[in-house]
């Protein structure tokens, strides 16, 4: 036994283990004692260790650089956010409804909202478990969650095909007795769910279509074992037994017609404030451990203090005015590589959904002889297309982006001009739009503030002209069956008031064209809007 440690000594000390040769390291594994950075200067390491100031150096800029990270993968929760605030600002509670009796107008400061249908619009609360709600018949609705995941759709687009429904949200983590049927059951990620609808005007009246909204709308407890559940469930110890009759109270309702609010979130350190306080009132598992990392690098974490101190506060005023900028360029279809158009290079017009899909990883798929063909699917997410689409509007289905005709909208977006450059609001400009807009309901268009992104401010409370006559005269054709818009702060002389928008001559604006309803002409592209023109004398 005692031989053998002297046979080990002996085989370490030997000439053959003297000869043993390594892996020489190649030179680009290795980081020399100083390397020269064009954004922080010198960096010096000891023989690949970094110096106590270059260390500080990077650590300033990886803080720099998660804070643009979270700034910009983050718009949409933050977006979420302010429409929470604002809603509470002006008294509307959880599972009250807030809706627009003489639709939205620019009172109301909301992301690229419209002039043309009712909105109506809540939040619902699922802290204490499933929520029902009860949705109106002939209209155009989603649920969303709190970082503006899609949830399910309700009307025309929902399994309720518009004929109105009962709606089962689910709370994350809930593992109760649901219904074995008579509800549209969805689950979401997070404890508040946003509804969103939209109505229709009928005969040119908002009226009949809020009337109904306020009849059909109904949000109320999920009571387990009620209806939807068997006897026999009970009898296998699978469910209680309730009656099969709940209470089913109709909820508040606020009228925001005219209402002076904000809802748009801010570009300024506040946006980390406020995404603090999402996470903290949300489940930790209501956020993709991604992006939830980018936030916890800079201090957000749930269930802890986002108290950074003035270094941090510094280099994240100086993140949140890049992340804002990059957000901004995105979100005005400006950037050089991504600018989303939906036709070719030559014209302005975009769309960011088209480019992601309503999850933002894939382009709608293709529908072909009623059957929906996917594109190919190359596994990554669409960063720049979600920024873009959260920074200027709001509201994700998978019913904004299908290529299917004859339901639901289709929205392009246009910020400059034919020698591209951005509009100018002290300067007239126009739009051709062909004959036979193919929209089977109505088209529309709607001039927004390139500032706030909400509807342009000005003696026009409805910046908006189209095929309805409410809540300003329909645009009249042109002999030939099209249709010219004009953009100017003075209406043009010979001009129809339904075909002019006002504009602010201090102010820049942008546009949308919606189709309500789009036709075959519109997907296949053989019907194409011409290019908003500056008028000749300006």
């Amino acid at each position: 036994m005692r031989l053998l440690p002297y046979l080990l000594v002996a085989a370490l000390s030997s000439p053959v283990a003297a000869e043993v040769q390594y892996e020489p390291i190649p030179k680009f594994l290795t980081t020399p004692d100083e390397v020269e950075s064009t954004r922080l200067g010198t960096l010096t390491f000891k023989d690949g260790y970094p110096t106590g100031d270059t260390a500080q150096k990077v650590q300033d800029e990886l803080d720099y650089l998660h804070g643009i990270e979270t700034f910009m993968n983050t718009i949409q929760v933050v977006s979420m956010h302010g429409f929470y605030k604002g809603f509470l600002d002006i008294g509307v509670q959880h599972n009250e409804v807030l809706l627009f009796e003489e639709l939205m107008d620019a009172h109301s400061l909301f992301l690229t909202a419209n002039a043309d249908t009712p909105y109506f619009l809540s939040f619902i609360d699922l802290s204490d478990g499933p929520m029902v709600v009860e949705t109106p018949p002939n209209v155009l609705g989603i649920f969303d969650d709190m970082w503006f995941r899609w949830v399910i759709d309700f009307g025309f687009p929902g399994p309720d095909r518009g004929e109105g429904g009962r709606y089962l949200i689910v709370p994350p983590g809930y593992d109760g007795v649901l219904p074995e049927g008579g509800f549209y059951v969805a689950h979401s990620r997070t404890n508040r769910v946003f509804m969103l609808g939209r109505a229709f005007l009928e005969d040119n009246d908002p009226k009949p279509p809020m009337d109904m909204v306020r009849e059909h709308t109904k949000i109320y407890p999920y009571v387990p074992g009620a209806a939807g559940t068997s006897i026999g469930s009970f009898l296998l110890g699978e469910a209680p037994l309730k009656g099969l009759t709940t209470e089913r109270p109709s909820p508040r309702f606020v009228n925001g017609t005219g209402v002076s609010f904000n809802t748009i979130p801010p570009n300024d350190f506040t946006h980390y404030e406020w995404l603090n306080e999402v996470i903290q009132m949300e489940p930790a598992s209501a956020t993709d451990p991604e992006l939830a990392g980018q936030a916890a690098a800079i201090g957000i974490v749930k269930g802890e203090e986002f108290n950074p101190d003035e270094r941090m506060k510094r280099i994240l005023d100086e993140a949140v005015a890049v992340g804002n900028a990059g957000a901004r360029t995105l979100g005005m279809g400006a950037h050089p590589r991504d600018h989303f158009r939906y036709y070719d290079e030559g014209s302005a017009w975009w769309a960011s959904l088209w480019a992601g899909g309503y999850d933002f990883m894939n382009p709608p798929g293709v529908v072909e002889a009623g059957e929906i063909k996917p594109l190919e699917d190359k596994g990554a997410r669409k960063i720049h297309s979600r920024t873009s689409w959260f920074y200027t509007a709001t509201g994700v289905t998978p019913a904004m982006i299908m290529r299917l005709e004859n339901i639901g909208s289709q929205y392009l977006i246009a910020n400059v001009d034919t020698d591209g450059n951005p509009f100018d609001g002290s300067k007239t400009y126009k739009l051709d739009l062909p004959p036979d807009i193919p929209a089977a309901r109505f088209w529309s268009m709607t001039v927004y503030d390139n500032q706030s992104r909400g509807m342009l401010q000005t003696s026009q409370r409805y910046p908006r002209a189209g095929s309805q006559t409410y809540p300003s005269p329909a645009a009249t054709e042109n002999a030939d069956g099209s249709t010219t818009i004009y953009f100017a702060p003075e209406q043009p002389e010979g001009v129809e008031r339904g075909n002019w928008i006002e504009t602010d001559p201090n102010k820049g604006w942008f546009t949308f064209l919606r189709l309500y309803f789009p036709e075959k002409a519109f997907f296949d592209k053989t019907w194409r809007p011409g290019e908003i023109e500056l008028v000749s004398g300006n």
